[in-house]
């Protein structure tokens, strides 16, 4: 797996569920399936005069969920800007004839109330929930930072062995302290709340 094998899955889904935050900051979702996929990100096409626009315009933070019919999650968290204006109308082009349903929705000039934006730096996650153990992964795209998440096991541990015991993917290997295979991880937390000495510790995304 990879970052371009994601994008690649992303656009097998074809709709994907986009989420910004509303001037009030309450969350806002919808599908969005006129989308066209580069090596180095995607560009994405909606109305000017859309909530969602706006929002975009005055935030930018997207992010984007994908799922596909083989358990796998893909998420891809960002900011979304303009296309230049000399290139908004290759873009809708592009876009147009790889989606041809859009002719119906804005047909003839009226597919000039569109406006084109692009995420190019943005983080993606892959989390597999068809095989055992789970398999999950981050990627970066573009000049996008990577937070890690999850947990770890810290020095404070006492080798009892009840964090392993408890971990429903089987992630936790013996040793001073034990160890979490990171790519196996649920992050459901159960290894930290059975810990009898306080030595798991959460990674803060």
């Amino acid at each position: 797996m990879n970052l371009q094998i994601c994008l690649e899955k992303l656009q097998y889904v074809g709709v994907l569920n986009f989420a910004t935050v509303d001037e009030e900051s309450s969350p806002q979702i919808r599908n969005i399936s006129a989308i066209h996929y580069e090596r180095d990100g995607l560009y994405f096409f909606t109305a000017r005069g859309k909530d969602f626009c706006k929002q975009l315009l005055s935030d930018g933070r997207v992010q984007v969920l994908g799922y596909t019919k083989y358990k796998e999650m893909i998420r891809l968290s960002g900011k979304a800007y303009p296309v230049e204006n000399d290139m908004q109308e290759k873009w809708i082009d592009t876009i147009f004839t790889e989606q041809p349903y859009l002719a119906n929705v804005y047909p003839g000039d009226t597919r000039k109330i569109g406006i084109v934006f692009a995420i190019k730096d943005a983080t993606i996650e892959y989390f597999n929930l068809g095989v055992h153990p789970i398999f999950r992964e981050t990627y970066v795209m573009g000049n996008a930072g990577k937070t890690e998440k999850g947990y770890y096991i810290t020095e404070r541990c006492i080798g009892c062995g009840a964090c392993k015991k408890h971990c429903p993917q089987g992630c936790i290997k013996e040793g001073q302290p034990y160890y979490m295979e990171q790519e196996h991880c649920l992050h459901c937390g159960n290894c930290m709340e059975h810990c009898p000495v306080g030595a798991v510790d959460s990674r803060k995304g």
